[in-house]
């Protein structure tokens, strides 16, 4: 189990929270992919199989691959969820409760770690320019 696979499925969950994808959304899951060296490809063709399964069973798993990563990785994680969350210039109620279930109730992490890689991570992904492709 690796970050790749559970970020990817996360971020599949996280877009998917509001039952609205947009294209700023589907804009940074690019930037998220290509700062954490996932190929388009990959990202993808895991995208196509996830939208044949059911959410019960990609949230297990997340949580599963999550709980085996490194505490730092797991921050790392849920900083790019709310990244993504923020991307059309607010957090949905549902995204936040997405969220609030994997870095406290599941993994109990501190909220001030997460923030600080999340302002890592927005300064990063804003200074790179972004392309929209639909990819869910």
């Amino acid at each position: 189990m690796n970050l790749k696979s559970a970020l990817i499925k996360l971020y599949f969950l996280l877009v998917h929270a509001d039952g609205e994808v947009n294209e700023r959304e589907e804009a940074l899951g690019i930037q998220m992919i290509k700062t954490e060296g996932i190929s388009e490809a990959e990202f993808i063709s895991v995208l196509e199989l996830l939208k044949k399964r059911t959410t019960s069973n990609i949230y297990a798993e997340s949580i599963e691959e999550l709980k085996r990563l490194d505490h730092q990785r797991q921050i790392r994680c849920v900083a790019w969820l709310c990244v993504v969350a923020n991307a059309d210039g607010f957090m949905d109620k549902t995204e936040w409760q997405f969220i609030y279930m994997v870095y406290h109730k599941e993994l109990g992490l501190n909220l001030e770690e997460v923030m600080k890689v999340q302002k890592e991570l927005v300064g990063l992904t804003f200074k790179k320019p972004m392309s929209f492709i639909s990819v869910l």
